[in-house]
This record gives structure tokens, C-alpha cells and sequence, in this order.
């Protein structure tokens, strides 16, 4: 009981850092991205960071099934960031 009250914890914390600080910030770097800009080093850290979570979070979503929808969209979302980003930095080079 007390490993499924520690997990929802977990779960609890790390939705609420999504939505407080790493959603906004990768809602706002996308659209950086997609408005042509360069990431910075910092944006780079910051992407780096988030997927390290992402990667650390991966065998809750495998656990909790409900959780793999959201798991799916943010993959997603980083593929469109740094996919966006790669293509401004050959436009930039070219």
C-alpha cells in the first residue's frame, strides 16, 4: 500500500511540474522555434533536462496506462521542437 501512495505521489509531482514550469516553457520555446528563431544553450539545457525526466518517468507511464496518452503528446511535442530547431539551424548555416 505504502509503495502505491509513494507512486501517486511521484505521479502528483511530476504533473504539477509540468504544468507549472516545463509545459509554458516548452510551449513557449516552440513557438520561438516555430516563429525561425535559434535555440539557445540555455534552451538546449533546459530539453536536455526535460527528456532526462522524461526518460526517469517512462516506467511510470509503463505502469499506469492512463498516463501514456500524455506521455505520447509530449513526446511529440519535444520531436516538433527539435525537429523545428535542426531545420532553423540549416537555414542559419545555409
Amino acid at each position: 500500500m505504502s509503495n502505491d501512495i509513494e507512486e501517486t505521489g511521484m505521479i502528483e509531482a511530476l504533473l504539477q511540474r509540468l504544468n507549472d514550469f516545463r509545459l509554458p516553457r516548452l510551449l513557449e520555446l516552440k513557438e520561438r522555434v516555430d516563429a525561425g528563431e535559434a535555440m539557445s544553450e540555455y534552451d538546449i539545457e533546459f530539453l536536455e533536462g526535460v527528456l532526462e525526466d522524461a526518460h526517469r518517468a517512462a516506467p511510470l507511464a509503463d505502469r499506469h496506462k492512463e498516463l501514456q496518452p500524455l506521455a505520447a503528446k509530449m513526446t511529440a511535442l519535444y520531436h516538433e521542437i527539435t525537429s523545428k530547431a535542426l531545420e532553423n539551424e540549416a537555414k542559419n548555416k545555409g
